[in-house]
């Protein structure tokens, strides 16, 4: 039986051989250190935790409504009043199996063949897959690296055609931990406005900042702007709840309505316990989600001194996320490797450490360090990195 000329369109994850890779080589014994994980390596806080247990436990096991709990919404809407000063109907929200979710089934509800969207790179895996697979059409505008891998206005302005339906924006970055300022946003914002192009606005880092950062949303710069922008968020990242599933949409009415219509027929509701959590995760205490972004922010100031002393490694400072995204092309090419993605392979093979290649992201000099581990751990893999560039660079 021929498969569907859609799926044939998706790319695999240029990262499942690293990661097929590294857990041979666990298995067999060796001590690998991975750093490309996504998620934070702290347990969900005790009180989520509780929360949807007691929820099971009062009977809230059956299924809720598509878009999400009422509740829960309440809480989301708590969320944008508290840190962004934006006002959402219980209408304008839906909640999905995750923020992945969220974006999967808005490229279904606003693309049709052909529709192009424009995808800053550096970028997160799915996003041009995700387009593919709703029939429309990436199209990369490149993220300078001299430009702290952010694009421009005037960038942006190049890249709109006729077929232009949306532009994504991620900030904080995955994979560069890079923010766009406000003023940025405003130029970004304006050559949207002028085309009427839908803004994308994946916010899933927001609470990860550090070195006193501030998370600014593009739909908070204007009244027109948040009715241009759909912001994707949830709780995986900033309540360590990645295993839980749950993510939002805020936008435009008439999308967060297609968006649960198509849901209806594909998914149902979110897992109804792990809402019961997420209710808790907006509305409890707030400190477990402060620990533990000063836990990464000291992982990644004493991280980030030893990584640019590697001979051939430059990284700019991430400014929120958990990820450093340091090119790596002198390095490689130093130790011999014609490409970055070989150099990759020798490093976990020889020095047994599993990162994750630039060009997933669209960026092939590049490699991605998740500093979601622990200091120890990260030290010690940047200490193997160094040795192995060191010792075949002789």
């Amino acid at each position: 039986m021929e498969l569907s000329n859609r799926v044939s369109k998706v790319t695999p994850s240029s990262t499942l051989a690293i990661t097929a890779k590294a857990k041979e080589l666990k298995a067999e014994g060796l001590d690998v250190i991975g750093l490309g994980a996504g998620e934070p390596d702290f347990n969900t806080p005790e009180n989520i935790i509780q929360a949807a247990c007691s929820s099971m436990e009062e009977g809230h096991t059956k299924y809720t409504a598509t878009a999400g709990l009422p509740e829960l919404k309440q809480a989301i809407i708590g969320k944008f009043q508290r840190d962004q000063g934006l006002d959402y109907k219980a209408s304008e929200i839906i909640v999905t199996n995750g923020a992945k979710h969220a974006l999967y089934t808005l490229f279904q509800v606003i693309l049709n063949d052909g529709d192009e969207v424009i995808i800053p790179t550096p970028y997160w895996v799915s996003y041009p897959e995700q387009v593919k697979l709703a029939g429309g059409q990436p199209v990369f505008i490149n993220g300078e690296e001299s430009n702290h891998f952010k694009i421009t206005g005037k960038q942006l302005e190049e890249a709109i055609t006729s077929k232009t339906k949306a532009v994504i924006i991620n900030s904080p970055s995955n994979p560069t931990g890079m923010i766009y300022s406000k003023a940025e946003l405003a130029e970004i914002g304006k050559v949207c406005k002028l085309h009427n192009v839908l803004i994308i606005s994946d916010e899933i880092y927001e609470k990860l900042l550090y070195d006193g950062n501030e998370h600014v949303s593009i739909a908070q710069l204007s009244p027109e702007l948040k009715n241009l922008t759909v912001i994707i968020n949830g709780v995986s990242k900033s309540h360590s709840m990645t295993g839980w599933r749950i993510g939002y949409a805020a936008g435009n009415e008439k999308i967060i309505k297609a968006m649960a219509d198509v849901a209806s027929h594909s998914t149902s509701n979110p897992t109804t316990s792990s809402q019961y959590g997420a209710i808790e995760a907006y509305n409890g205490t707030q400190e477990p989600v402060e620990e533990m972004r000063a836990a990464f922010e000291k992982r990644m100031n004493t991280a980030f001194e030893k990584l640019n002393q590697i001979p051939g490694v430059t990284c700019l400072k991430p400014q929120g996320a958990f990820y450093f995204f340091p090119n790596v092309s002198k390095a490689a090419e130093m130790s011999g490797f014609h490409h970055v993605d070989h150099f990759v392979e020798a490093l976990l093979e020889e020095a047994l450490v599993a990162v994750v290649p630039g060009s997933g992201f669209g960026s092939p000099e590049n490699i991605r360090l998740s500093y979601a581990t622990s200091l120890d751990l990260l030290e010690e893999a940047i200490g193997r990195i160094h040795a192995f560039v060191e010792s075949k660079s002789k």
